[in-house]
């Protein structure tokens, strides 16, 4: 142990035999002074045309570089409505309701009480949700049917037409029921085993009722 502090007090000098913790303070003071030299430098390096340094050197070296986000990419844009936003005339509504209730088996005024709840026969309605055209279909359930223009009338009704019956058959013709799952979903009609206690969906169900049998 003698000889190796001798060989290192030789090779550091004296003034590290004389006082080890003043030199070792000295030492680490040079090895800062030296940093900060090195740190200057690369910053002058980096400097704008304008003399100011680049952003990254403003951050303290003992904070990690955090990256911004992307971006996200814009959404696609969502078809635009017909230009005629008029209701549907009953000159050309009644001959269509007729085609598409034989074609699916329903009544006309089985659409028609539909059509009314849902758009008032404007074939540009567009709901806070995002459902689409005369019978309401949201882009989801009017891709699943083929629909390429849902504010097209015949589009959107034979489609609404077809998806109504799709619920019926499933529903064992329990009306009700599947009027309740064109307006909540058939998963919370399912989930719920009947209507869900959803005070739009109830409102919904007994105002197409209402009308059906008024007729």
């Amino acid at each position: 142990m003698r000889v190796t502090a001798l060989l290192v007090c030789l090779a550091a000098g004296a003034a590290f035999c004389q006082d080890p913790q003043a030199a070792m303070e000295q030492s680490v003071r040079k090895q800062r002074e030296s940093v900060e030299k090195q740190r200057s430098a690369v910053q002058a390096q980096f400097s704008g045309a304008a003399g100011q340094s680049d952003s990254f050197f403003t951050i303290p070296w003992t904070q990690p570089l955090t990256l911004a986000a992307p971006a996200p990419l814009p959404a696609p844009a969502p078809l635009a409505p017909a230009a005629d936003c008029g209701p549907v005339p009953p000159e050309k509504i009644d001959p269509l309701l007729a085609e598409i209730s034989q074609q699916e088996g329903l009544t006309p005024d089985l659409l028609r009480a539909v059509i009314e709840k849902e758009s008032s026969y404007l074939p540009c309605a567009v709901s806070s949700k995002g459902a689409q055209g005369l019978m309401q279909l949201m882009p989801s359930t009017a891709a699943d049917l083929g629909v390429e223009n849902p504010f097209d009338p015949r589009e959107n009704v034979d489609a609404g037409a077809r998806f109504l019956k799709q619920l019926l058959v499933r529903y064992e013709g329990d009306l009700p029921l599947a009027l309740a799952a064109y307006n909540a979903g058939p998963g919370r009609v399912d989930s719920a085993g009947g209507i869900p206690p959803i005070p739009e969906t109830l409102n919904y169900v007994s105002g197409i009722l209402g009308r059906i049998r008024s007729r």
